[in-house]
C-alpha cells in the first residue's frame, strides 16, 4: 500500500501481482525445509489426523476471512483502501475480543496508544520522504542516479542486478517503510526508462526488503522468530542461508518474469493504460 501510494499505482493491481511471486518464494522455502528436513532425517513427530486437520482449518477460518474481506473488497470496489484498512482494524479487534477472547477491554487503552505511537512514527516518515521525493526532483537525483547507472552498463540485466543488490543491502539496515518512502523515487525513473512496469518493479522492491527483514542488524522477523523460540540470533544465522539462498533465487526469477507479476493484474484489468 505504501508503495502504491509513493508510486501513484492501483492498490489493488499491486495486492494481486504479489500472489504469484509470493507463492513462488513460499515453495523455495519448503523445498529448502523439506530437503534440509530429509537430509537431518527429522522425520515426522505425530501424526495429523483429518479431523484435527478440519478442526484447525475451521479455528483458522475467521482469521483467514480477513485477507478475502480486505482484498475483495478493494477489487470489488465496495471500499477503498484506506476504508478497507478501517475495516481490518475493526474485524480483527472483534475476532480477538469476542472470537478468540484473547483481548479484554482493559487492554485497549495501551493496544491504542502503542498504534497511536506507530502511526505518528509512520506519519513522519511519509511527510519526510515526502519532502525528500520533492528535493530529489528538484536537484534531478533520479537522473542522475540513471546516468550513473548506465555508465556502467546499459544493459538491463545487469542494470536489474545492481538495484536488486543495492536493495538487498538497504534491506539489512533499515526498515522496508521508510525504505520504501525513500528509495522509490529514486530507482522508479530509472526502471522505467528502460520500460519496466512500476507495479512490476513494486513486487522485486518489496521482495529484496522482505529478505532484508530476516537479516541482522534491522531484521524484524528475526528477533522475534529467535524470542519466540528462545535461541541466539548466532546460532540462527547459520542455518538461514539455505533459505536466504532460495530466496534471492526467487527474487531473480520475480526480476525477469515480468509475467510472473503482471500476469493476473492484466486478467482483471487492474492494469491502466
Amino acid at each position: 500500500i505504501v508503495y502504491a501510494v509513493v508510486s501513484n499505482v492501483s492498490v489493488a493491481a499491486m495486492f494481486m501481482a504479489g500472489i504469484f511471486p509470493g507463492i513462488l518464494v513460499g515453495i523455495a522455502i519448503m523445498i529448502v525445509g523439506g530437503i534440509i528436513s530429509h537430509m537431518r532425517d527429522y522425520g515426522t513427530p505425530e501424526k495429523t489426523s483429518a479431523s484435527r486437520i478440519v478442526k484447525t482449518f475451521f479455528d483458522a477460518l475467521p482469521s483467514l476471512l480477513l485477507i478475502i474481506i480486505v482484498i475483495g473488497g478493494i477489487l470489488s470496489g465496495f471500499f477503498s483502501p484506506t476504508e478497507a484498512s478501517a475495516i481490518a482494524v475493526a474485524y480483527a479487534l472483534l475476532l480477538s475480543m469476542v472470537f478468540y477472547q484473547e483481548v479484554k477491554i482493559k487492554d485497549l487503552p495501551r493496544i491504542l496508544l502503542q498504534g497511536g505511537i506507530t502511526t505518528s512514527v509512520v506519519m513522519l516518515l511519509v511527510g519526510c520522504s515526502t519532502a525528500m521525493s520533492w528535493i530529489l526532483a528538484y536537484e534531478n537525483i533520479p537522473q542522475s542516479v540513471s546516468a550513473a547507472m548506465l555508465t556502467i552498463s546499459d544493459n538491463r540485466i545487469v542494470i536489474l542486478i545492481i538495484i536488486n543488490i543495492l536493495l538487498l543491502v538497504v534491506g539489512t539496515f533499515m526498515d522496508m517503510t521508510p525504505a520504501v518512502l525513500i528509495f522509490t523515487p529514486i530507482f522508479l525513473p530509472v526502471v522505467m526508462e528502460m520500460g519496466m512496469h512500476p507495479i512490476h518493479f513494486g513486487i522485486m522492491l518489496i521482495a529484496n526488503l522482505c529478505i532484508g527483514i530476516c537479516t541482522p542488524p534491522v531484521g524484524t522477523c528475526l528477533f522475534i522468530g529467535c524470542g519466540i523460540g528462545k535461541i541466539s540470533i548466532a546460532k540462527v544465522l547459520p542455518a538461514m542461508i539455505p533459505f536466504f539462498i532460495a530466496m534471492i533465487a526467487a527474487v531473480m526469477v520475480i526480476t525477469y518474469w515480468e509475467s510472473l507479476s503482471m500476469w493476473l493484474p492484466n486478467l482483471l484489468n487492474l492494469i491502466e493504460g
